[in-house]
Order: C-alpha cells, then sequence, then structure tokens
C-alpha cells in the first residue's frame, strides 16, 4: 500500500447526519484543550525557572558578602601576624646586638689587657738586655737610627 492510498483510507469524508462535524468539533476542542495545558505547562516552567534564578541570586549574593566578610578578616589577621612577627623580629635582632656588642667589649677588654702585659714584659726584657750588654745596645741604637734616616729622606745621599 503507498502513502496516498493509505492517506485516502484514514480520511474523515462527511457522511450524512452531522457525524463528521461532531468529529471535528471534538478534535478541536481536544486540540483546544491540550494547548491550553501546554501553555499553562510552559507558564509554570518559566515560573519555575524566574523563582529558582531569583533564589540563586540571592544565594549568590550572600555568599558573596560572607566571602568578603571572610577575606577581610584574613587581611586583619595576616596584618596583626606581621606587626607581631615584625615587633619580635625587632626585639630579637635587638638582644642579639647587645649580646655582640658585650662579647665585642669582653674580647677587646680581654685583648688590651694581653697587649699591656705582653708590653711590659717587652720592656722589661729590653731593659734586661740593656743592663747586660749596653755596647749592643748602643749599636743597635745607631744601627736603628740610620735605618729611620734613610727611610725619612727617601734613599737619597
Amino acid at each position: 500500500m503507498s502513502f496516498e492510498d493509505s492517506r485516502t483510507q484514514n480520511t474523515v469524508r462527511p457522511q450524512a447526519g452531522g457525524t463528521a462535524s461532531l468529529a471535528s468539533q471534538t478534535a478541536q476542542s481536544r486540540v483546544d484543550a491540550l494547548k491550553s495545558d501546554v501553555g499553562n505547562a510552559l507558564e509554570r516552567g518559566r515560573s519555575g525557572i524566574a523563582d529558582s534564578a531569583q533564589t540563586a541570586g540571592t544565594d549568590l549574593a550572600s555568599d558573596v558578602s560572607k566571602l568578603r566578610a571572610d577575606i577581610a578578616s584574613i587581611q586583619q589577621t595576616l596584618s596583626k601576624f606581621a606587626s607581631q612577627a615584625g615587633g619580635e623580629a625587632a626585639r630579637t635582632a635587638q638582644s642579639v646586638g647587645s649580646a655582640v656588642a658585650s662579647q665585642i667589649g669582653d674580647v677587646a677588654s680581654d685583648m688590651a689587657s694581653a697587649t699591656t702585659a705582653q708590653a711590659k714584659t717587652f720592656a722589661s726584657e729590653m731593659e734586661n738586655m740593656a743592663r747586660r750588654n749596653p755596647l749592643g745596645t748602643i749599636g743597635v741604637t745607631l744601627l736603628a737610627g740610620v735605618i729611620i734616616g734613610m727611610i725619612s729622606r727617601g734613599g737619597r745621599s
């Protein structure tokens, strides 16, 4: 059976007595009811989507506000931490500086004492040597004077 044949068989032909007119009205009322149902379903869907979008927008605004508050709190915490860490670092550096200065002073004092003791020992030894050998001391002194004189004149004759 071809398409044309099936089409011709399914076509409603008007019959006597208005049966076709009644079927047509019934079909039309079904189409109208279906249009109305589809329209109502679309309206409910559109309304549901609008409500969901509005709720999502409100929730998003609330979440953004909370996020801003959290970020501000984090910023304050970091600022406080940096301030405290800086103060602690300054106190530590000052303490270390004081300790180092104290140790350097102690070492310098010890070195000065040792140098003074050595100078006294050297002077005492030179004095003893001059008492034991006075001519040798005069000869060394004369030689030192000649060398100093040559250096001060720049080696000129």
